[in-house]
Parts: C-alpha cells; sequence; structure tokens
C-alpha cells in the first residue's frame, strides 16, 4: 500500500505539472493583463513600465519559471478587479460551493441508492420501469432549466423558498457556513436539488445495472437458501458487492459538482467560487481563473486517489500495485 500510495502520489504531481503547462500557455494566449491594471489614458512609457512589473517583458519560459517558483509559494497573483490575492477569493468563496455541493451529494446518494436496489431486484415491475423512466428523464432535463423553473414554482409562484443568495451564516473554524441555520437551509434547498438531479439519475442507474449483475450471482442463491432475509440479501450482500461502480460514480460526480457548478451558482446568485469564475471570465481577472483551474485539477487527482482506496475497503479482493 505504501508503494502504491507514493506512486499514485508522483503520478497526481505529474498530472498537476501537465495543467499547470496548459493553463498557463491558455492564459498566456487570451489577452494582455497589462490593460486590466493600468488606466485607460496610460502612456506608452506606462504601459511598457507595467509589463516589466508583471515580467511580460521575458521569454514564455521564464515566464512560466516565475509563474510555477510562485505557485509553489502559495502566490497566484493579486485579482485584476478586487485588489487582492486570488487565493483568498477563492478561499472565501470555496466553503459556499463545498456546502451547496455536499448537501446535493448526499440528497442525491440518500435517494439514488434505496431506489436503484428496489429497481435491480425488481427489474420487471412496474414501479422499476416508473423509476427508470424518471431516471432517464433526470439525465435529459437541462440543469439552468430544472433551476429556473424551481425558482419560478417555488420562490414566484408559491413563494415557499428564497430565489436567490445564501441566506444566514455562522462562523465555524474561521469559515462563513449556511447549514446551521434556518435560513442558510431555506436558501440551499433549491440549488442543491438543482445540482442533485443529474447525479441521482446517474447514480441511481449504475446502482441498478450493479444490482442486476449481483442478483445473478451464485452467492445471492446460497445467501436466500440460508434463508437470510430479503432485505439482507439486498443490503448486506447484494449492495456490498454492486457498489465499486456507485464508488467511481460518486467520486467523479463530486468533482463534477465541485468543478462546474457555475451555472447553478449563477442562477441562484449563489456566493461560491463558481460564480466567482463566471464574473472573473467577464472582466477577464486571469489570476482568479488560474486559481480556479489548478484548484479544480487538484481536488480530481485528490478524489480519484481517495476513491482507489476506498475500492480497498470496500471489497478486499481487489488490490492495488
Amino acid at each position: 500500500m505504501l508503494g502504491y500510495t507514493i506512486k499514485r502520489l508522483l503520478q497526481m504531481v505529474l498530472v498537476l505539472f501537465c495543467v499547470s503547462v496548459i493553463v498557463f500557455l491558455m492564459m498566456s494566449f487570451t489577452g494582455d493583463p497589462v490593460f486590466m491594471v493600468i488606466p485607460i489614458d496610460s502612456t506608452t512609457a506606462e504601459i511598457e513600465q507595467a509589463r516589466r512589473l508583471l515580467g511580460l517583458d521575458r521569454s514564455l519560459l521564464s515566464q512560466y519559471f516565475i509563474f510555477i517558483g510562485n505557485m509553489l509559494q502559495g502566490d497566484f497573483g493579486r485579482s485584476y478587479v478586487f485588489r487582492q490575492p486570488a487565493m483568498d477569493l477563492i478561499l472565501e468563496r470555496l466553503p459556499a460551493t463545498i456546502e451547496m455541493v455536499l448537501v446535493a451529494i448526499m440528497l442525491a446518494t440518500v435517494i439514488a441508492v434505496p431506489l436503484g436496489v428496489y429497481a435491480g431486484a425488481n427489474p420487471n415491475k412496474p414501479m422499476s420501469r416508473g423509476i427508470m423512466a424518471g431516471s432517464l428523464l433526470g439525465i435529459s432535463l437541462p440543469g439552468f432549466w430544472v433551476g429556473m423553473m424551481l425558482i419560478f414554482f417555488f420562490s414566484v409562484r408559491y413563494q415557499f423558498l428564497p430565489s436567490s443568495g445564501r441566506g444566514d451564516t455562522v462562523e465555524v473554524l474561521g469559515m462563513r457556513i449556511s447549514i446551521f441555520t434556518a435560513d442558510g437551509w431555506s436558501h440551499i434547498i433549491l440549488p442543491s436539488v438543482t445540482l442533485a438531479l443529474a447525479t441521482l439519475a446517474i447514480m441511481l442507474r449504475m446502482t441498478r445495472a450493479g444490482m442486476m449483475e449481483v442478483m445473478r450471482q451464485d452467492y445471492m442463491r446460497f445467501a436466500r437458501a440460508k434463508g437470510a432475509s430479503r432485505q439482507n440479501i439486498l443490503f448486506r450482500h447484494g449492495l456490498k458487492n454492486a457498489l465499486i461502480p456507485v464508488v467511481t460514480i460518486f467520486g467523479l460526480q463530486l468533482g463534477d459538482l465541485i468543478a462546474f457548478a457555475t451555472i447553478t451558482e449563477t442562477i441562484f446568485a449563489w456566493p461560491g467560487t463558481g460564480k466567482l469564475l463566471i464574473d472573473s471570465i467577464y472582466r477577464g481577472d486571469r489570476p482568479v481563473i488560474v486559481v480556479y483551474l489548478m484548484l479544480t485539477a487538484f481536488i480530481f487527482v485528490a478524489i480519484n486517489f481517495i476513491v482507489d482506496i476506498v475500492y480497498t475497503l470496500i471489497d478486499p479482493r481487489i488490490t492495488v500495485k
């Protein structure tokens, strides 16, 4: 396990290095940042001075080494718009995104797994067909449309829930958290449901496929022959052995939700990293975009590493090399 962990950590470093090259090149060819930090009426001499201060007068290779050196020290530059460190901006918004994603992924898991087990154990029943039809609908509906419909019905027409914002927050370990307040929960429900819908449908279908596979295995017949209860057979023997693909999807979807919650956060004016990214793209705030992309890459490789370790805990027959 130690050798495998070291190998995966080296792979993570290599992936992050490749991402840093791609991000640097992408940012280098998307406009001149000098005009974001100087007044419009600046003279040619002032423009050249700003270019020297930003290191843009050097070769591309030299700029990359400076970029890497600063990044390894946690320095991603200062936001052109907010005039403060870009990393601080992301870390300030990150708790809002994480809490919305965690509520969404938990909601999807709690609903998808039991329904997937039932649909997989009883594939020919009308209720199972209805569940699968509903999951197909959940995959097909675009998230922005779902969000707007939820706002229309629950916020505009019936006024049950607020349509935007994060609500009241409390400070926990130096972070502002909203899920510990009633007003915060009222604000997080609609964006979390919007974010959870597609994930719920995918996890449901994967759970059903896994259950249909294990239901044909000999150990399931032996469990029935021993007189085990149906609930015990389905959840102790069946679900445990069908969890490998579900865990994979859980990990990938968790990374996707954190990285691509931009549309949901924009629709509900949720003050997370996704909305900050959209605002930064509109304003050409390159340091914030770079931090977001690098943080997203790190989250993906870290989640994939954790998922691989969880495999061995679920199924001891799986060995890591």
